[in-house]
């Protein structure tokens, strides 16, 4: 029984033979054809030359020769390389992708990072700057020129300004503002007027400008003089922790506790001056007495009850 020839175990040089072969075949049956016919006249052929030569050098229904270990290897090769190829253009593609993609993120990265850098600040109000030293500084009234401002404790540089922070216009006092404070530990009861410069402090308590009123929150700050004007705070440095401080508006009364210690600080601390979130007031005096060359502070805060 004769192996039946598949087309893939073919080599290259066994089908051009099958087709030469094909070929011939066809032109001879056109040739027979014709010949049935009558349109085709046979002439005799050259002496030698038979009339079918060539036509049985390849017998289609005869075995094929076997196929060389050469051409095997060559056509496993050539399987192995498609392989390769094929595994090349995989990865190929597969770092396009990764390329596409990083330089997605990157470029999304990129753009945040410019307009990260190119996003204006949210501006926030600077504080108004209204002290550079705290509020009742003076020369005691034992100095030969008597008591008048001391301009010694402003840094020389900064004396323009607060000479133009001196012009600041003072708030027409409405119902909510400080009018009057008392103090029953060491018997203060007096009138409290809006800010706290030379003039104002003559006429009694001051309150500093742009410092919170009482009850609501914020740093309620009030200044006197302790050896001049009625030396309404002489006596701070007597109070304790638990006194009580009363401060009256056109509307009611607001009771504070003083809660901390009292401090005696440098002129240059207007840290005091500073606001708070909760309800309180700070208290400001020259000291010593007679000397004047710092400052006492008492801070309370406002009773719950």
């Amino acid at each position: 029984m004769r192996r039946k020839i598949r087309p893939e175990d073919l080599s290259e040089a066994d089908l051009r033979r099958l087709l030469v072969a094909k070929r011939r075949e066809a032109r001879r049956q056109r040739l027979d054809a014709f010949r049935q016919s009558g349109r085709l006249v046979d002439l005799a052929p050259a002496p030698g030359t038979p009339l079918t030569e060539g036509l049985s050098a390849i017998q289609i229904d005869e075995p094929l020769a076997p196929r060389s270990e050469e051409d095997l290897a060559r056509e496993r090769r050539k399987r192995l390389w498609d392989r390769v190829l094929l595994a090349v253009e995989v990865l190929a593609v597969a770092g396009l992708m990764f390329v596409f993609f990083n330089g997605a993120n990157l470029l999304q990265r990129l753009n945040a990072e410019v307009a990260a850098a190119l996003a204006q600040p949210t501006i926030s109000p600077t504080p108004l700057l209204t002290a550079i030293v705290l509020p009742s500084g003076h020369t005691p009234p034992t100095d030969p020129g008597g008591a008048r401002p001391n301009e010694a404790e402003i840094p020389e540089h900064l004396r323009p300004l607060v000479q133009s922070l001196a012009n600041i216009p003072i708030p027409t006092p409405g119902p909510e503002h400080a009018i009057r404070i008392q103090i029953p530990a060491i018997g203060i009861d007096a009138p409290i007027v809006q800010g706290d410069g030379w003039e104002q402090l003559k006429q009694g308590v001051g309150q500093h400008i742009g410092s919170g009123n009482p009850g609501q929150p914020g740093n309620l700050v009030l200044s006197a003089h302790n050896d001049v004007f009625g030396e309404i705070f002489r006596h701070l440095d007597q109070l304790q922790t638990g006194d009580e401080i009363i401060v009256y508006t056109n509307a009611r009364a607001y009771t504070y506790i003083i809660d901390v210690e009292t401090l005696v600080v440098e002129p240059t601390r207007t840290e005091v001056l500073d606001p708070t979130v909760d309800s309180t007031i700070t208290l400001i005096s020259c000291y010593p007495y007679l000397v004047n060359d710092k400052r006492i502070v008492v801070r309370a805060s406002l009773s719950d009850s």
